[in-house]
C-alpha cells in the first residue's frame, strides 16, 4: 500500500480532472474515480512502470468509458453543469475575475460540445499536461493519431468558441 501512495495517490486531482470532462457531471465522475481507483488497488500488483500517472488515467479513462456504455444503454443521457465545475479564481480586480471566469466557462462549454476522442487529448494535454507519448500510452492509440486528434481538437474548439462568441454578440 506504501507503493501505491506514492506512486498513484498523487495524481488523485488529475484522475477527478479528467473524469469531469469525460463524464461531464462531478458525481458521475466521482464515481468513475472511485472505481478506477477500486481497479488500481486491485491490479497494482501487475504495475511495473514508474510512471503512475498514465497508468492511473488510462484506468480512470477505461472506468469512465465503461459507466458511459453503460448509461447509454440504460438511455440515460447526463449534462455538463457549468456551475458545478466553475472554479473560482483570486484575482486583483473584479473585472479581470469576471473576464477569467467568462473565459473558462466559455472554454468549459467549448469542450462539453466536442467529441469525446477530441475532449479526452485536449484535457489531457492542455489541463494535465501529459506528452504525446504519454497520452498515447492513456488512450493506447498511436502518437499520431493523437497529434491528429489535437490538431482537429483545437481546430473544433476555436470554431465553437467562434460560433459561441457571434451568438453572444
Amino acid at each position: 500500500m506504501e507503493r501505491f501512495t506514492e506512486f498513484v495517490l498523487p495524481y488523485l486531482d488529475a484522475a477527478h480532472n479528467l473524469a469531469r470532462y469525460l463524464m461531464r457531471d462531478a458525481y458521475e465522475a466521482e464515481d468513475a474515480v472511485q472505481e478506477a481507483f477500486l481497479r488500481a488497488i486491485r491490479h497494482f500488483g501487475g504495475f511495473r512502470g514508474v510512471d503512475g500517472r498514465a497508468w492511473l488515467l488510462s484506468i480512470v479513462r477505461n472506468a469512465c468509458f465503461t459507466q458511459l456504455r453503460r448509461q447509454r444503454s440504460g438511455g440515460e443521457k447526463v449534462e455538463f453543469d457549468e456551475e458545478i465545475h466553475s472554479h473560482e479564481v483570486e484575482l486583483s480586480a473584479p473585472e479581470a475575475d469576471l473576464a477569467n471566469t467568462i473565459a473558462a466557462e466559455s472554454v468549459r462549454a467549448g469542450l462539453s460540445q466536442l467529441a469525446v476522442e477530441f475532449r479526452e487529448v485536449l484535457v489531457l494535454r492542455e489541463l494535465e499536461g501529459l506528452s504525446y507519448k504519454e497520452i498515447a500510452q492513456v488512450i493506447g492509440v498511436p502518437m499520431g493519431t493523437v497529434m491528429s486528434r489535437l490538431a482537429r481538437g483545437r481546430k473544433q474548439l476555436l470554431l465553437v468558441l467562434g460560433a459561441n462568441a457571434k451568438e453572444n454578440d
